[in-house]
């Protein structure tokens, strides 16, 4: 499997504004969110981008992208009719070929050398399948992400073969269905915000959309169940965590993350014993 394009969804409505936000990347520098999702792109080796906006925004995200704008592809989600619906639209630039997708409001620490997204593609590019990035997560946060029910694959440590996919499952629901061998009691797997996909996904998205008409609410989770059925999907734990900058406090998290992994972390740990120990005086 040779990917060489990328998928960023950006249009939702909640989501809109995050990756226009500032930060300070791993090297120090001030940039946008947008702009450290591309420099992951790029770092997988994948050069052709499609952002999915909502109607009115290319201004404003390639105002964002910076040195990376001439890069990137748009494509308008004409109404809010579901992330489903945001992929689905990019159908015409993704073709027959498998693509990386990723959503706009996450961003991605990894704990090597190689950034999450390379990981993961190199992962889809060797098992020639569908791959998508999962992380134990506690089923206090189940609301907030689908959730996939499946084995380990080969008994190979962080590499499962998904059976169904569910999205935003109750605790119960979970528990009856979702459990997966190996992980701790009240853990299950839940997306990463990260995808390699064939192109079978956008022709089951485009069968749903067909079927759905203007009714909204068309979700990827029942598209990724019934790939699961159609043909090979793995799900691949990554040496890395993702971080919703979309969620209270999320873009802080996000950005003490990035810093204490980047090349600032000894002074941001100071600067952050010294913030504790005022506030504990």
């Amino acid at each position: 499997m040779d990917i060489k394009k990328a998928i960023l969804t950006v249009a939702g409505k909640n989501q809109r504004t995050l990756p226009l936000q500032t930060l300070v990347d791993r090297n120090g520098v001030q940039q946008s969110a947008l702009c450290i999702l591309i420099e992951e792109i790029l770092a997988a080796g994948i050069r052709d981008i499609c952002l999915v906006v909502h109607p009115g925004d290319q201004a404003a995200f390639r105002n964002a992208a910076g040195a990376h704008a001439s890069r990137l592809d748009f494509v308008e989600q004409p109404e809010p009719l579901g992330y489903g619906h945001a992929v689905a639209c990019a159908r015409s630039f993704a073709g027959e070929d498998p693509f990386l997708l990723l959503v706009g409001d996450h961003l991605y620490v990894s704990r090597q050398a190689k950034n999450c997204a390379q990981q993961l593609v190199e992962v889809a590019a060797a098992e020639n399948c569908s791959v998508s990035a999962v992380q134990a997560t506690h089923e206090s946060k189940l609301p907030f992400y689908g959730t996939i029910g499946g084995q380990l694959e080969g008994n190979r440590a962080g590499l499962y073969r998904i059976e169904t996919v569910v999205e935003k499952p109750t605790p119960t629901q979970a528990e009856q269905t979702l459990v997966v061998p190996g992980l701790r009691a009240g853990h299950y797997l839940c997306f990463f915000g990260m995808h390699v996909l064939t192109p079978a996904v956008m022709e089951l998205l485009g069968e749903t959309v067909s079927r759905a008409g203007q009714a909204g609410g068309i979700a990827l989770s029942p598209a990724l169940s019934a790939l699961a059925e159609r043909e090979r999907y793995l799900a691949c734990e990554l040496l890395g965590r993702r971080y919703d900058i979309g969620a209270k406090y999320g873009l802080l998290v996000a950005q003490l993350a990035i810093a204490l992994a980047g090349h600032d972390r000894d002074e941001v740990l100071t600067d952050l014993v010294e913030l504790l120990a005022q506030q504990a005086r």
